[in-house]
């Protein structure tokens, strides 16, 4: 398994994460198969949120934390061995954004309870809120920070704008961006290419100013959630009748490494020089397995050319 840097703390961190998004409906034996085959992958990193089953029946906020603690019960020697990662922010009842002081310390301690735990690795905020008052945010930051409650800060589905107007009053690093990416719903790689390109629907920028690139200039980690759907949840491109041509050339590249074709979309993902964590949602252990393969894929430049362009991406 190969490791990137987490942002500007200097730590080594998987580029593979293990999203635990749908483990509501799990039974515990479930939990732990799915646990064990990340581990037994190299992943460390879980990645949750306070949001995750809260439309699962008799579920509700917190719940997908609540299911992992309680089907591993971690002792604290394996709880230092592993990183977790929570986001708060996204409000279900009457669905809006809260990204006030009192949202995020009641979220993080709530979070803390159900995930069993005496500190959060990282929280991120999950959505960019319009009503965003950066002064709270800090001071939300700042009382976790001291506490001992959370180790390091990010951001989720930002744009460079927006993070920047966090940082006029956040002074903790932001470690972490997560966005959407995959081969297919690659716009903010893409748009780099067809820059200046009138008429060339990836020339128009769509997130703010190139969030790739101001990444990796601020040193912020960015993680890839949805790696394999087309676009925004209309299903995944792997064995769709939609990208012939990007399955034909996954097929090929996969029978040349000799792993499944999913771990080769990872590779897309994990060859990129920013040094993408890539999260994985599946809740199948041999899935994820396979996906997780693609860590340390060395796609050349040509193969990696050649998935954007069968994925239906102007290369000029």
């Amino acid at each position: 398994m190969r490791t990137v840097s987490l942002g500007s703390t200097g730590r080594q961190v998987p580029n593979i994460i293990a999203g635990m998004m749908r483990i509501a409906g799990k039974t515990d034996d479930d939990i732990r198969a799915l646990y064990t085959a990340a581990r037994e992958a190299g992943i460390d990193f879980f990645d949750h949120a306070d949001l995750y089953g809260f439309n699962h029946p008799g579920g509700g906020r917190h719940l997908c934390e609540e299911r992992f603690a309680g089907a591993l019960k971690l002792n604290p020697s394996e709880r230092e061995q592993i990183v977790l990662q929570t986001k708060t922010g996204i409000v279900a009842d009457e669905w809006h954004y809260d990204s006030s002081y009192e949202h995020i310390v009641a979220s993080a301690e709530e979070s803390l309870r159900a995930l069993d735990t005496d500190y959060l690795d990282i929280l991120l905020l999950h959505r960019p809120d319009a009503l965003v008052e950066p002064a709270e945010v800090a001071r939300a930051f700042d009382h976790l920070e001291s506490s001992g409650k959370v180790r390091a800060f990010g951001v989720s589905n930002h744009t460079p704008r927006q993070i920047d107007l966090l940082k006029t009053a956040v002074t903790q690093p932001l470690v972490a961006n997560q966005v959407q990416l995959s081969i297919t719903h690659s716009t903010i790689v893409a748009q780099g290419l067809s820059s200046n390109m009138t008429g060339e629907a990836d020339s128009i920028t769509h997130d703010g100013g190139g969030v790739v690139d101001y990444a990796r200039v601020n040193g912020i980690t960015l993680q890839a959630w949805s790696p394999f759907q087309k676009g925004f949840q209309d299903g995944v491109f792997l064995g769709s009748d939609d990208y012939p041509r990007l399955n034909a050339e996954l097929d090929r590249l996969a029978a040349k490494y000799g792993v499944a074709p999913i771990a080769i979309a990872v590779a897309w993902i994990t060859r990129h020089p920013a040094g993408i964590q890539v999260v994985l949602g599946t809740t199948n252990p041999e899935r994820l397995t396979d996906a997780a393969a693609g860590s340390d894929i060395p796609l050349t430049r040509p193969e990696w050319y050649g998935l954007i362009q069968a994925a239906g991406h102007n290369v000029p």
